[in-house]
């Protein structure tokens, strides 16, 4: 079964820092061990999730948009087009 390997980029406001940081790392708990992962860079937060290929559309378009439009407020925008996230998605070779 392949997998894909996604990496989103969060900025939040630096009053909501912690708090966000922190609903990040919850929200990971939820997954399989090993699977998520959370990166802070400067005034970023990072989060890394490897997930199955099979129910990856579903599974994102569920959980994350709905989770996401929960703390959109705590959220910074990058720039107009990719507004409060900047998101890749991939393919997991090794």
């Amino acid at each position: 079964m392949s997998k894909k390997l996604s990496i989103i980029r969060f900025k939040p406001k630096p009053e909501h820092y912690d708090d966000f940081l922190k609903d990040v790392i919850e929200n990971g708990k939820e997954r399989d061990p090993g699977t998520h992962f959370v990166m802070k860079k400067d005034d970023e937060v990072i989060a890394i999730v490897i997930r199955d290929s099979e129910g990856f559309e579903e599974n994102a378009q569920d959980g994350v948009v709905n989770w996401l439009d929960e703390r959109r407020p705590m959220l910074q925008e990058f720039d107009p087009v990719n507004r409060h996230t900047i998101p890749m998605t991939g393919d997991l070779i090794e």
